[in-house]
């Protein structure tokens, strides 16, 4: 979901998927791909994968779920210092894995991604660097609902 709604907020921008613990090359959830449907966003030819170093490498930035997701991230791959971030860091929440559940949990779930990422948006820019830690500016508001 959150994929969806990324690629919908930051038009030009590449967005791609991966988890560390995924069920490498399953389809998204048929309630996740009923729900993003429901929001005019096509996600029935996403397969999952799990996230690999060339990819931390190329990421500017790489957003969690979860602050457990956060943290595992930066103690597994040096190259991701700096760059890695909570969804809902701004709202200091984490969003729950709707994975196995009904669709009031996806539901739910989409809420805290749209949330995070209004939230996200209000504060990030990629106008470079600053040490080793990317520059967080405002760059516009986002046009994502909070609830489908």
């Amino acid at each position: 979901m959150a994929e969806g709604l990324l690629k919908q907020a930051l038009p030009g921008k590449e967005v791609c998927s991966a988890g560390i613990s995924a069920m490498v090359g399953e389809p998204a959830a048929s309630a996740s791909i009923q729900l993003m449907r429901e929001c005019g966003i096509d996600i029935s030819g996403h397969r999952a994968q799990n996230l690999a170093s060339w990819m931390v490498n190329e990421a500017d930035i790489i957003l969690t779920m979860d602050l457990y997701q956060m943290r595992f991230i930066e103690a597994t791959y040096a190259a991701s210092k700096g760059k890695v971030f909570r969804l809902g860091e701004f709202g200091k929440y984490d969003i729950p894995d709707p994975y196995r559940q009904g669709l009031a949990t996806f539901r739910h779930s989409y809420g805290l991604i749209a949330r995070g990422i209004d939230e996200l948006i209000d504060h990030i820019a990629y106008p470079g660097k600053e040490g080793n830690q990317y520059v967080l500016t405002p760059i516009r508001e986002s046009p994502l609902p909070f609830s489908p």
